[in-house]
Parts: C-alpha cells; structure tokens; sequence
C-alpha cells in the first residue's frame, strides 16, 4: 500500500508515520522540508503544497492509495487537493478538528452526528466548511474523502494544559516547578479527554485504505475523561509540586486582549466533552484497547523536556499575566470575602 503524507512531522502526523512503516506501507512525505522526519525508511519530496504548480509537476505519474493532508485549514486549499490528487488517489483523509463540534455542546456523548457549530472560534469553523467543501464534492463527482477529526492529542514531544502563551506549555510547568499559581479556567472541573498519539494512530491507520471509510467522518480519542483540575494534579504529583490553581471567569479571558484565548476556551477547552467512539471502532475492525493513561503518557512527555533544555522555553510575558491575573482574583476575593484571597481554598 502507497501512502503520501502531506507534513508529516507533527505531533500526530509523526505517529502516524511511524505505525504506517511499521506496517510495511510505502511512505511518502511531501513537506518543505523545515524539519526532518524523525521515522527512517520513508522517501521525502521536497516542496511547498501551496505552490499547485510545482506540485502538480513534482508528482507526475504518481499515484496512491492514501493521501493525507494535514496541514489544511480552508476551504479553498482542500479545493487545490482536489484538482491536485482527483484521480490520483483511492482515498483523501482530510484533518478535521472536533473543536468544530457545536458549542456550547447540546448534549453528551459526543457522536459524529452531533452539528458542526462553532460561533466562537473562526479555526473551527473553517474546519466545518472545509469538509462540507469535500463531502460535496465526495457526493457530485465520487471524490473519495475521508473526514478525522482528532481531539486534545498529545506526544511526549508536547505537554497538554487549558491556557498558555505565546511559548507553548512548558512556561505552564515552570510556574509549578517554582511553586507559582496557574490559571484554570471556571472552577477546573468541566470534563476534557487526552489522546496519546499512538493511540490515535492506531484508529487513524485502520481507515487508510478502508473502503467503509470513503464518504464517512469519525473522530479518534482515548476513553479516558479527566477534569482539568485532575490533569494539572497529576502534573503536581509526577513532579513533586503542589498544585496551586487560580481560577478565573472563562467569559473574562475570552475578553483578553493580550491572547486569543475566546476560541480556545469558548470553543473548545471551557466545555465537558465525552466522544462516543464507537463508529471508528466498528468501521476499522479494531475493538476497543487498552488506551495509554493520561497518568503513564505524560511520563514521558515530561522525561523529554527534562532531557532536552533547549524545549524549555520561558515566557515572561505569560509569567506577568499570569501574575496580574492572580493579583487581579485576589483583590475580587478579598473585597468579596474580607480578606480571603484565591490562594486560601
């Protein structure tokens, strides 16, 4: 089997990678080649997706049975994968997003069928049109599309948290390290599930390839449900810290205009999510496994970034808002409380 992955090097491109090679398929990357794939055994083509022409030279005379594109966001680049690769592929997996899940949620579990409706992140709603774009054409002219939708994922490249800044989330883990408050949003006990990344590509991989799966959209996530307070708990407990939270108004932050926090929160990490698995489980053929706790996963994700310095960026901007933010609660809570402070619950 022929696969071209489009990226290839992200946090669930690169286990995707991997399980295809471990399955013996023949792995193409196609990237600009900003970073190295970390898997051995795959060709790599040099090269910029958004350049139709050059592309479309560069493959002449190629064909696959999967083609992955996952660094496609807009309506109008999933309509240049399908001049590109119409009649070049057997099946086109576009990389959806579940944040596109209609928010608030109107009900829980959250199945395939629940609306794509995101008022509060335009990243979301493009994700929505984007597939509305492809199932369409899947419907008029028999384009074989495939809709993933992944969730919260993670590797041990990547640390999962509710709000950061600007440098990614190891500033999160720093404040706790030295004993600092982090910022939570609502009272950090809405309901979030976390995905290993080879945990995901093990469901991903089973629908390359899958006839069941052309014209179909399914998301992938673990079965584990945690709250945020849960997650950051365990962070505390693997590190030896205590786990200090300042809880702030989700509504405020969504108002911040130091970060686009409104999406990210409004529509997407505010909201208890539950996903019902059970289509991809079905139209794989591969039952429910033991998914990798979110408690053994980050274990390693932590390891790496204590392996590697140079991943352990700060960021004194999000240092200071985090700071203001919890000066700013502890004088709400004091003139609400007589003197009580956040930091006293």
């Amino acid at each position: 089997m022929k696969a071209l992955i489009i990226g290839g090097t992200g946090v669930i491109s690169s286990a995707v990678v991997k399980r295809l090679t471990e399955q013996g398929w023949e792995v193409t990357l196609l990237n600009r080649g900003t970073r190295a794939p970390n898997t051995a055994g795959v060709r790599v083509l040099r090269g910029d997706i958004n350049d139709e022409a050059a592309i479309r030279a560069l493959l002449a005379g190629e064909a696959f049975d999967t083609v992955c594109d996952f660094i496609v966001y807009t309506p109008e680049e999933a309509a240049r994968d399908v001049r590109l690769f119409a009649g070049r592929t057997k099946q086109y997996i576009f990389i959806s997003s579940a944040s596109a899940y209609q928010k608030p949620v109107p009900s829980l579990p959250i199945t395939e069928e629940t609306p794509l409706e995101n008022p509060y992140w335009e990243y979301s709603r493009l994700k929505a049109r984007t597939e509305a774009l492809l199932m369409a054409e899947y419907r008029k002219n028999g384009f074989p599309v495939t809709v993933v939708r992944p969730s919260h994922t993670y590797s041990e490249r990547s640390l999962p948290v509710q709000i950061h800044g600007q440098n990614g989330s190891w500033p999160v883990i720093r404040r706790m390290l030295l004993g600092k408050s982090v910022p939570v949003a609502a009272d950090g006990e809405t309901l979030w599930t976390l995905t290993a990344s080879s945990d995901f590509a093990l469901y991903f991989c089973g629908l390359m390839g899958n006839e069941r799966a052309i014209g179909q959209a399914y998301h992938i996530t673990s079965d584990e449900t945690l709250t945020w307070n849960q997650i950051y708990r365990t962070y505390a407990e693997l590190l030896g810290v205590a786990f200090h939270p300042c809880y702030l108004p989700a509504h405020l932050l969504a108002r911040c205009t130091q970060y686009d926090l409104n999406g990210q929160l409004l529509g997407d990490k505010a909201n208890s999510v539950i996903f019902d698995n059970s289509k991809v489980w079905c139209d794989t053929g591969i039952a429910p496994v033991r998914f990798i706790p979110f408690r053994e996963g980050i274990q390693a994700s932590l390891a790496y970034y204590r392996a590697h310095p140079e991943k352990q960026t700060e960021d004194p901007a999000f240092d200071d808002f985090c700071d203001r933010a919890e000066a700013a609660m502890n004088a709400a809570a004091g003139m609400l409380t007589g003197g009580k402070t956040c930091s006293d619950q």
